[in-house]
């Protein structure tokens, strides 16, 4: 039973909804206004939050998918405290809002992730419980004990993404976690029986969900809140609700039909919507009091409990410093001491340094959680830990299965969570199965680390469906990601320095095959510069500059050119984003601009125009052979090197 004045509650969403997206003549008003009930009910009797203190550690996490719909998010933020102001909403989609057209992490206070890109925020949610249920085993119950809630769409269920991330969630059993699946039955192109005829339930099922149909069930607040609690209740499995709503309710003709998915910004239709609702059609961003105390007081539901978590923190047996460390995900003191060293000669692989670094760090930077797409062994992520299973969730070996998409977006819901840094491994040609996942933990600033190893077509034997070309040159175009592609043992020892120590997404790239450590790679503070003289010559007639494998050869090459008398300088690109970040004198005292520069690295040549002159790369796939005999085949050779730096020269 609804009461008045939780009708005129639910309303003033529905209202905020026509209204903002009317002024910005830009939007999506009809889930907003069809899942006002549900919202209602999970911000004023479900969820644990204090709109006080946003980021406090204990809350609950709420994640709207179906971020098209931002405005029933913003207007409850609006409503309940967070610090989102009336002027805010006046102001939806405008340039420098903190109401963006789909919620974006860091802009909006109470917003936990950026969706809108659909089956992300399921995703998310899947990983934002395995993180809630991984630092409540290591620190306790009554430091971390929360319920991650989303509300997604027909949309999020019909993407591959969505069915990735709810597999592993209910193979791992989380029952902290609960999602509301909006069945609507619209898309843009009309109704979802154009595209989808699976059946929602028997498919959640089969993932091991607990699953319940509320049918139509959308209006009634009563039922609405005994189910929620019951799914937050719930502990041996992720929960799914289904609910029949009805996108647009109640503008009268809008209702039910794929028009409503969009902005409803017909004056009449409006109007009538608001008669429907017993407000006055010329009233705009209109709160009544009685409405607005109502929820502030129930933003501030959680207060006394976060002022009682607080004191239990303070009490408990733990070390305070390990409790900080576990909750932001922050490495010990002098953490960077464990780095490894390589001595120069000692040949190894850069994924198995990789390995070595992590093992090295699993003490120091406790909040660390390694994982891969069936491939843990083979990228270099297999941290020294038991593994993160239902029975034991504090371990710190995550298996993805064959996931990518779903892993990548699984990690940064892991890290916006908080107290975890997630390490994902696959091999670098299935970057782009994940590709979305990584632009949106670059544009979240989600501190993720990817690693991915064959990096080159030096994989060799299982050809060019496994030998990358073109994907370093596609994730340097991500904006907010340095890619990282290490020489030897040393630079990765120092990329997971930069890794860690920043506040985003960092990618390190990894060779199969065995690669010399070079003499003068183990100086600190190189990799966290981009770039740097690797070897030098008095008057440098030509500049070699290479990533990762490719640095050895330009050793060879200026090694050859030195027995002629051609003097050339060594430079070791592992980062171009780092190093295009240094001031321009730093940049052109490594890369002065009247000496050449050969580029040299076993990727396409795209981009590198930038740095070089003339380029040893590859605009081509590889072939199916032992990796030295395809890495010699297409070129890449100490000769090949000084072939190109003598081309300048003549």
């Amino acid at each position: 039973m609804t009461s008045d004045l939780e009708a005129r509650q639910i309303n003033t969403i529905r209202a905020l909804a026509l209204d903002a997206v009317k002024r910005a003549n830009s939007g999506h008003t009809g889930t907003a206004m069809a899942l006002a009930p549900l919202a209602h009910v999970l911000f004023t009797k479900v969820m644990k939050y204090d709109a006080a203190d946003p980021a406090w550690p204990d809350r609950d996490r709420f994640i709207l998918s179906a971020g098209h719909a931002s405005m029933l998010l913003y207007s409850l933020l609006y409503l309940t405290g967070y610090g989102i102001e009336l002027d805010d909403l006046k102001n939806f989609r405008q340039m420098g809002s903190r109401t963006p057209g789909h919620p974006e992490v860091g802009v909006t206070p109470g917003v936990e992730v950026t969706t809108g890109p659909l089956g992300q925020g399921i995703a998310n949610a899947v990983g934002m419980a395995l993180a809630e249920r991984h630092l409540q085993k290591r620190l306790g119950p009554e430091v971390v004990d929360h319920t991650i809630w989303t509300i997604c769409g027909d949309g999020d269920l019909m993407e591959g993404l969505s069915h990735e991330a709810a597999s592993l969630a209910g193979h791992q059993q989380l029952g902290n976690l609960v999602a509301i699946y909006d069945d609507n039955r619209i898309t843009i192109d009309g109704t979802t029986d154009l595209t989808l005829s699976d059946d929602a339930q028997r498919r959640f099922e089969s993932y091991g969900w607990e699953v319940h149909n509320l049918g139509e069930g959308s209006e009634d607040t009563t039922l609405l809140e005994k189910s929620l609690v019951e799914a937050g209740q719930q502990s041996q499995k992720p929960t799914l609700l289904i609910l029949r709503s009805h996108i647009g309710f109640p503008a009268p003709t809008a209702v039910d039909t794929a028009g409503a998915h969009g902005a409803i910004t017909d004056d009449a239709e409006i109007a009538a919507a608001k008669q429907a609702m017993d407000i006055d059609p010329e009233s705009v961003f209109h709160v009544d009091d009685d409405v607005l105390e109502a929820y502030r007081l129930a933003g501030n539901r959680g207060a006394a409990s976060r002022k009682e978590w607080l004191q239990r923190v303070a009490d408990c047996d733990l070390d305070a410093s390990w409790i900080d460390t576990l909750l932001t995900g922050n490495p010990l003191a002098n953490w960077t001491d464990e780095l490894p060293s390589y001595e120069a000669g000692v040949s190894l692989a850069t994924r198995n340094a990789n390995n070595q670094v992590l093992d090295a760090l699993i003490d120091v930077v406790p909040s660390l959680v390694s994982g891969s797409a069936d491939l843990t062994g083979n990228t270099g992520t297999n941290i020294a830990s038991d593994p993160m299973t239902p029975s034991a969730p504090e371990g710190r070996k995550l298996y993805y299965g064959v996931r990518e998409h779903g892993m990548g977006s699984i990690a940064n819901g892991m890290a916006l969570h908080g107290g975890i840094i997630p390490v994902v491994g696959t091999f670098l040609v299935f970057a782009d199965y994940m590709r979305p996942s990584v632009r949106m933990a670059a544009l979240s600033s989600a501190k993720v680390i990817f690693v991915w190893s064959h990096d080159s077509i030096g994989v060799g034997e299982d050809g060019p469906t496994h030998q990358p070309v073109e994907q370093v040159a596609s994730l340097r175009a991500i904006p907010n990601l340095p890619v990282i592609r290490p020489a030897d043992g040393n630079e990765v020892s120092q990329a997971w320095g930069v890794a860690v120590s920043r506040t985003g997404p960092t990618a390190i790239i990894l060779t199969r095959q065995n690669v010399p450590v070079l003499e003068g790679t183990a100086k600190p503070g190189q990799v966290e510069r981009g770039a740097y003289v690797l070897i030098d010559a008095p008057d440098p007639a030509v500049i070699l500059a290479g990533t990762g494998s490719e640095v050895q050869l330009c050793v060879e090459a200026a090694g050859s050119l030195a027995e002629d008398g051609i003097a050339s300088r060594v430079v070791s690109m592992p980062s171009w984003e780092l190093f295009q970040q240094q001031p321009a004198t730093y940049q052109e005292e490594v890369l002065p601009s009247q000496i050449p520069v050969v580029g040299v690295e076993a990727g396409i040549s795209f981009g590198w125009d930038r740095w070089a002159d003339v380029t040893v790369t590859i605009d081509q796939f590889g072939a199916s052979a032992p990796g030295d005999q395809v890495m010699e085949r297409f070129g890449f050779t100490a000769s090949a090197v000084e072939a190109a730096a003598r081309s300048l020269l003549s």
